[in-house]
């Protein structure tokens, strides 16, 4: 059933490939219309500019090498804005922070993101900022902050004014969604204030409240990095000793990632308590590289309506994705050919930088949808380097790992040459891994901005990377829905992707993954699976497949079992004979949940206001996860071979297998 699933969707596809594939479409916010701006005179933007989308654009090779171009460019200095770090004396920025940037970040040259943040917002003004991960937005917003507390009090500049710093007297707060990220910003403060008497301190869950408060008691603190959670407890304890009562800025980084893991309640709550605007004026930065309605309506709540600029670096007709990565998308025939078809790209791709001097050491990201399956991988991962199937060193980062497991694995992470990270989304906003050359993402993200957000971990700072799509056949047009107009193109290289395990000897890959599966506790198997069904809509198909990848993947009798009452939840038809129900998991030997308890790694409504008006328009959400495809279809062919239409997207092919990269998607 499933088989034949996939075939009528390929035919109907295939109807469909005379349909544009790259349809621009609609603008997802208008901030002027008729060149005559109607906005807040402080709102930057090019008085030509019409219109600003936040998403899907038309995308074009020349529109791609134009954008790389000035991504790399130094920013034009023409309206008066100082451009190099070194030149912001003119600004007033006390020396000590110059020279921390200059001479310990070896900084010269600001990019787009900080020349349009760091000029507007030294004079005080609230700022929205809109730009690409990876661009410099954690620099963007530290420097007018760092500079406003000594503006406010000056004596801070010098380093013994540390000693005299205490647990209520908080000048500045950062709020992030992520604790990795969190404690990331707190380094890059703490690098910047080195030359100062700021103190940098970080609260985020996850760690000990009574020590990190201890810590705070007795060293002080003046900037404040927190996740909201663990802020909004600390502000709402009386007896923490934390306290703002002279606030001079707050930032929100990510803003939209915070609004959308449901931090709205804790913002609104740790608002409350800070000093009020009356009270004392305070300086608001909300940063992002999405601006959806949920982030419209908070920055309405938080920022000044007469003082405020809203910075957006992307240009109209400019993808969000860092143009100078390419982005490859891999359709598999089942799910039992993803992680084989992982597995193999890893390999090859690791195995090409060892043997040529000229290429940068294999370094990648593998994003998983859910934390079990992210989970799984890293136990594989790490069976494959004890069974010395691989040299590549891995790691795991989710969230079920306690905060000094993920500390250590994203440490590791950063320092080593070479390896791989397997990750949930914990780490898929702002969080900076030097040299990631590769970013793998497995079957369709849950939305555009998640797909955005991961493959910005790799190509930073100007740097080159790749990015890869693995897409299983029932996510297939999902995905192709859901990241129309991104400069995604299908490549056939791996051999596993399409392999039929059903029929004859099993390939490399196949094997391995089966042999390993044998070590690793069944109960962690048995989560993967349940997991897979949460983020499916045709869950009584991916049913049948997942089917197929238990018994001839992993060599089991019968699926993992699933309970009664989650068979009636999620609509699966119990008498179809791929599922088995019963309330009982599987369980082995070792029933610990695998290697992630050892650590985390692996060996080695608008108004007349002015507020209203700069954001007019709304998000034009047709990215959708779920609906026809369109502009080619996909066509497997079966699963013993082609029957003569190939894979294709965007266009089909005639079946042969070129061993290069397929139609644009």
């Amino acid at each position: 059933m499933f088989r034949q699933t996939v075939r009528r969707c390929a035919r109907t596809a295939g109807s469909m490939s005379s349909i544009p594939t790259l349809a621009r479409p609609r603008l997802a916010m208008t901030v002027a219309r008729n060149n005559n701006l109607t906005i807040s005179s402080r709102l930057v933007l090019p008085l030509n500019l019409k219109n600003v989308a936040t998403f899907g654009r038309s995308y074009s090779t020349e529109t791609a090498e134009a954008a790389a171009a000035a991504e790399t460019e130094a920013p034009a200095a023409d309206d008066g804005q100082v451009v190099r770090f070194a030149d912001l004396d003119k600004l007033n920025v006390h020396p000590n922070l110059i020279t921390a940037l200059t001479k310990g970040f070896r900084y010269e040259t600001m990019t787009p993101v900080q020349a349009k943040t760091i000029n507007p917002a030294l004079k005080g003004t609230d700022i929205v900022a809109q730009a690409k991960t990876g661009t410099g937005k954690t620099i963007a917003f530290l420097l007018p902050l760092l500079q406003r507390m000594l503006d406010e009090d000056p004596s801070l500049a010098t380093r013994s004014a540390s000693r005299h710093a205490r647990s209520d007297d908080i000048r500045g707060i950062i709020m992030s969604p992520t604790r990795e990220l969190a404690e990331q910003i707190a380094q890059e403060a703490k690098a910047l204030v080195k030359h100062t008497g700021l103190v940098v301190q970080t609260a985020v869950g996850g760690t000990n409240k009574v020590g990190m408060l201890r810590q705070v008691q007795r060293e002080g603190c003046h900037l404040l990095v927190a996740t909201p959670g663990r802020l909004n407890d600390l502000l709402s304890d009386t007896s923490s000793g934390i306290d703002a009562p002279k606030l001079a800025a707050l930032v929100l980084d990510e803003a939209d990632r915070m609004l959308d893991v449901g931090f709205e309640k804790e913002l609104n709550d740790i608002i409350s308590m800070l000093p009020s605007v009356e009270e004392k004026v305070r300086q608001t930065m909300l940063v992002s590289a999405t601006i959806p309605d949920n982030v419209i309506r908070l920055a309405r709540t938080m920022v000044r309506a007469d003082d405020f600029e809203f910075v957006q670096t992307i240009p109209e007709n400019e993808s969000l994705t860092h143009d100078k990565v390419p982005q490859k998308v891999v359709p598999v025939s089942s799910w039992a050919n993803v992680f084989p078809t992982l597995f193999e790209l890893m390999e090859r791709e690791y195995e090409a930088a060892e043997a040529d001097p000229e290429r940068k050491p294999f370094k990648a990201i593998v994003y998983f949808n859910t934390t079990s399956l992210t989970e799984l991988a890293g136990e594989v991962g790490f069976q494959r380097r004890k069974e010395r199937m691989t040299a590549m060193s891995t790691f795991s980062i989710h969230s079920k790992l306690g905060q000094m497991q993920r500390t250590r694995a994203a440490d590791m992470f950063r320092r080593c040459r070479s390896g791989v990270l397997f990750s949930s989304d914990v780490t898929a906003r702002g969080m900076d891994f030097p040299n990631v050359t590769h970013v793998i993402q497995i079957d369709s993200p849950r939305d555009r901005e998640s797909y955005i957000h991961r493959l910005g971990r790799t190509g930073r700072q100007n740097k080159e990377g790749e990015g890869w799509l693995i897409l299983t056949p029932l996510e297939v047009n999902a995905a192709r829905k859901l990241l129309n107009g991104l400069p995604l193109k299908q490549d056939q290289s791996l051999e596993s992707a399409e392999a039929d395990i059903a029929e004859g000897e099993l390939p490399k890959h196949f094997q391995e993954f089966k042999d390993i599966v044998q070590m690793v506790p069944k109960s962690l198997l048995s989560s993967a699976y349940s997991s897979s069904f949460g983020t499916a809509s045709r869950k009584q198909e991916l049913a049948e497949d997942l089917h197929y990848w238990v018994t001839r993947g992993w060599g089991w009798s019968e699926t993992p079992p699933l309970s009664p009452s989650l068979v009636r939840n999620i609509g699966l038809d119990h008498r179809s004979g791929f599922i088995n129900v019963g309330e009982r998991m599987h369980s082995d030997r070792d029933d610990r949940g695998g290697r992630g308890g050892r650590g985390g790694f692996s060996r080695g409504g608008r108004g007349g206001d002015n507020f209203s008006r700069s954001f007019e328009g709304r998000r034009d959400d047709d990215g959708g996860r779920r609906g026809g495809g369109f502009g080619g279809g996909f066509s497997r062919g079966g699963r013993g071979g082609r029957d003569g239409g190939g894979r294709g997207f965007g266009g089909g092919r005639d079946g042969g297998r070129d061993g290069g990269s397929g139609g644009q998607w």
